[in-house]
């Protein structure tokens, strides 16, 4: 039987950090917040990036890039999953299966609608870019997995060495960098997808361990370092990546987004104080859990509902105006509102695939129950291992290529391998079945 979510919220223990519940939430809602301002589609269809029509406001990505902050809270959350069910297969299944589940049915339902579209002809116009931009979001889960497959390595190193495993991956970074502007070594620029993202996860290890005892610092260096970076060498002001930059800091992430990091680890770990208040309010908290249950699922399909929404303004031929000019500004609130409500019925739609299975009793599971760790069989790791490593590259091969031209070939480059949607789609299906069976061993 489901639980309701008053009942959720009432039965949560006094020891939660309720706060790190309340970053959750509210990172990913300002991601979405972020995504729905940054579009600036036009009345012949295209779409464009306000950042790039209006330069000055790519300030605000030094507030609202919060994606750190989401794998900070990962970092806090996989230490204390990892501890608390031993065993790398049932770790694995436990922490992906809210992640991958939802995330399967996405990918299926758009690659039926793509091949749909394709076979009638209309993939062109604003439904080609839609075929592609849907899958963007795809990267945040791609870079997900390989922080929950690189947990227990490095939460072994966290233990052993604290800030100097932080420190080592945050030189990694640095000398990356180094080798891609001063020395132009090529491809060198993809190996900080793992040290930047790493890093900040190792973060969150830190702070599951109370090790960020001087926050003010963090964000004052962090800050100072961003800006620097930004003033004396070769990094954009802009912390989102810029159509036709040359450099950006997120594609692959640099020194600097590092540097932006720390300094939004740093920020709400001072808010931490009147965070942890707020989220103790009791309707604050209903709300935070309900959120938290469909979180997953509003993020994969925002997209969805923002393209449907201009979609419809085009197809009812409703005045588009001049990205950023007053009347754009003025029709802002509208589109936004339509934009929740439609995520809102696609949430309603496939919520039930991120609500996570009923728990069955353990037969033989003694006194501890069925809520007591179990290890699985030595041979299921590898096969765990395998699948997240297939999941990662399919879904971070789609959320490249996009989910249009599947029955042209229409390829994209994932660091230096031509990767196709087909394949990505296989790919990434194999490897969540294959974590999906090692983690019931």
């Amino acid at each position: 039987m489901a639980i309701s979510v008053s009942e959720l919220a009432a039965r949560t223990p006094d020891t939660r950090d309720r706060y790190i519940d309340l970053l959750r939430v509210a990172s990913l809602a300002t991601v979405v917040l972020g995504h729905w301002l940054m579009a600036a589609v036009t009345a012949d269809g295209s779409v464009g990036n306000l950042l790039a029509v209006v330069p000055q406001l790519q300030v605000l990505t030094w507030v609202l890039q919060i994606m750190p902050v989401f794998f900070f809270v990962g970092g806090f959350s996989h230490a204390l999953s990892y501890r608390s069910r031993p065993g790398y297969a049932a770790f694995l299944r436990t922490r992906l299966q809210r992640l991958l589940r939802p995330t399967m049915v996405f990918i299926g339902v758009w690659t039926a609608a793509a091949l749909v579209v394709q076979l009638l002809g209309n993939d062109g116009g604003l439904t080609g870019v839609a075929l592609r931009l849907v899958a963007q979001p795809l990267w945040f889960i791609g870079i997900y997995l390989a922080m929950v497959a690189f947990t227990p390595p490095l939460l072994k190193l966290h233990e052993r060495y604290g800030w100097g495993a932080f420190a080592a991956l945050a030189g990694g970074a640095a000398l990356v960098d180094a080798l891609r502007f001063a020395a132009g070594v090529p491809y060198v620029e993809f190996l900080n997808f793992a040290f930047v993202w790493l890093a900040v996860h190792q973060l969150g290890f830190l702070r599951a361990d109370g090790r960020v005892r001087a926050p003010a610092a963090l964000a004052v260096c962090g800050l100072a370092g961003a800006a620097a970076l930004v003033a004396l060498g070769p990094y954009p002001l802009s912390m989102v990546g810029m159509p036709g930059e040359k450099v950006s800091n997120m594609a692959p992430p640099t020194f600097a987004l590092l540097c932006h990091a720390l300094w939004l680890v740093g920020a709400v770990e001072l808010l931490r104080g009147p965070g942890g208040r707020l989220a103790r309010r009791p309707a604050v908290w209903r709300a935070v859990v309900a959120a938290n249950g469909v979180a997953m699922t509003a993020f994969l399909w925002h997209l969805t509902a923002m393209l449907g929404v201009y979609g419809a303004m085009l197809a009812l031929d409703v005045p588009l105006p001049e990205p950023a000019s007053g009347a754009w500004w003025a029709q802002v609130p509208v589109r936004l509102a339509v934009a929740a409500a439609v995520t809102g019925l696609l949430v309603v739609a496939f919520r039930a695939c991120e609500r996570p299975p009923e728990r069955r009793a353990v037969p033989g599971a003694g006194a501890g129950g069925a809520g007591a760790a179990v290890r699985c069989p030595g041979g299921s790791g590898p096969v765990a291992a395998l699948g997240i490593t297939l999941c990662l590259f399919g879904v971070l091969g789609l959320s490249m290529v996009g989910f249009g031209g599947l029955l042209e070939g229409r390829s994209a480059v994932l660091v230096a391998v031509p990767v196709t949607a087909p394949a990505a789609v296989v790919t990434a299906l194999a490897g969540w079945l294959l974590v999906e069976r090692a983690g019931r061993a």
